[in-house]
């Protein structure tokens, strides 16, 4: 697992890597654990567009992937490391001992043929599942479930990894990627070890193109437009907007707080941006 450079005979190639793909095992993915996925657009329901600046891009597959690892007790052996074109993070196939296929979110340092399991009783090695209150303090976890029994949610991006750090009566301290420290409860599962791919944060995109077939269109800054674009366009010359930030319908943004206050805060150890 590595990162690829190319020589600078264009522009876009002068800074541009890409992942070697060294760790992936094979180009075929399982058939059965395939389904079409259809593409939005950036619109919801009704048409209006919801996350700005989506379209294009390659046409995907989605993987279904194994988040709840609820096959308790029973052997896996690791039958492929492969890519996902829906995530950061390899994925894994698992063949379980009754013939059954799987897809996990792949940690780093899973061998093809290991042998993982996901129960109570599960030792802890990498790959394998176990609830929280099993899990000895110090342990470096991953796909962390925010409520037992619905699937892992937390921790589930290429080189992420959550540190449990403390446990007391029904719930256990840890902390996550972002390093705040939350609650959790102590039945939910998680997969011991960090996600695999730790080389995705350094890859360098290298030109506009290459953003385009991942599905993300350009961004026009507000400042760049006319006045009746958005209200920090116009002026004569390049201009600063002359205001605070604003979305193109006036109202603030970067940094004005909009959460409300939520039922899962009181969770909440340690706030991600306290010093």
């Amino acid at each position: 697992m590595g990162l690829k450079k190319f020589r600078p005979i264009t522009p876009g190639q002068r800074f541009k890597t890409v992942s070697d793909f060294s760790d992936i095992t094979t180009r075929n993915p399982e058939k059965s654990l395939l389904r079409p996925l259809k593409k939005t657009g950036g619109r919801d329901n009704q048409g209006h567009i919801s996350a700005w600046h989506r379209g294009g891009g390659h046409k995907r597959r989605y993987r279904l992937i194994d988040f709840r690892r609820d096959k308790r007790g029973i052997d896996a052996r690791v039958a492929t490391i492969e890519y996902d074109p829906n995530r950061s993070a390899r994925i894994a196939l698992l063949v379980y001992a009754d013939g059954e296929k799987r897809y996990i979110i792949a940690p780093n340092g899973l061998q093809v043929d290991q042998r993982v399991v996901a129960g109570p009783e599960a030792d802890i090695q990498v790959g394998n599942a176990l609830p929280l209150r099993r899990i000895p303090l110090g342990t470096v976890i991953h796909n962390l479930e925010l409520i037992p029994g619905k699937g892992g949610q937390v921790a589930r991006g290429a080189g992420t990894g959550a540190t449990l750090v403390a446990k007391e009566g029904d719930y256990a301290q840890v902390k996550m990627p972002s390093g705040e420290v939350r609650l959790f409860h102590g039945d939910c599962y998680c997969t011991i070890g960090q996600v695999g791919n730790l080389d995705h944060e350094n890859i360098v995109i290298g030109k506009a193109g290459r953003s385009r077939w991942l599905g993300r269109r350009g961004r026009v800054r507000g400042v760049a437009m006319n006045p009746v674009d958005h209200p920090m366009g116009g002026g004569e010359g390049r201009s600063s907007g002359g205001r605070h930030p604003t979305t193109p319908w006036g109202k603030a943004t970067k940094g004005l707080k909009t959460r409300k206050k939520q039922k899962s805060d009181r969770l909440i150890v340690r706030r991600r941006n306290k010093k």
